[in-house]
């Protein structure tokens, strides 16, 4: 006796449809209802009047929390190039990745991947003003993460100033500061 493919299809298909119908895994379901819910309490709607706004520029000191005494944070380096106070120690592991950039209050993407290049490693400014369009490889040494051009020239120079941030100022004494 020789069947069909199609034949044999069908046939396993009628079985498969008239087992489905018959399952009595969910009947002990059917029977269950859930409890019923407590019902919201219900309160009463107030109206009063807000108090008058403040003046412009006067602000309540009560309404903003003060720093803990202890807290460091670092700042913008000092003039003389030196790293500010706080400023981490760095690892090129540290550095790399993609940074959103802002010189001069204009923004732009800088990529600092762990490739070698020269002293260095090599870095990809993406759209970027000048002379951060420039940036051709960074290095860190201590707390200093360093921007270079394609001659090796020091285009910027920077200080961790957070886990995610850094901050400094370009050669020609544009601020400068990378993101994540």
């Amino acid at each position: 006796m020789t069947f069909s493919k199609s034949g044999l299809v069908a046939v396993s298909l009628a079985v498969l449809v008239a087992s489905g119908c018959s399952t009595s895994r969910f009947s002990s379901m059917d029977d269950q209802q859930p409890a019923p819910l407590q019902p919201a309490p219900a309160g009463k709607v107030t109206a009063n009047q807000l108090p008058p706004p403040a003046a412009p520029g006067a602000a309540d000191p009560s309404q903003f929390p003060t720093a803990p005494a202890n807290t460091q944070v670092a700042s913008a380096p000092p003039s003389d190039g030196s790293a500010p106070a706080g400023a981490a120690d760095l690892t090129a592991a540290s550095v790399a990745g993609v940074w959103n950039a802002s010189v001069s209050g204009q923004s732009c993407k800088v990529a600092t991947p762990q490739t070698k290049f020269g002293a260095g490693f090599r870095a990809g400014p993406l759209h970027c003003p000048a002379p951060i369009d420039g940036i051709k490889s960074w290095n860190v040494a201590g707390k200093q993460l360093t921007l270079y051009d394609e001659n090796g020239g020091t285009l910027a120079r920077l200080y961790s100033s957070s886990g995610s941030k850094f901050d400094g100022q370009t050669s020609n004494g544009q601020p400068i500061s990378l993101t994540r």
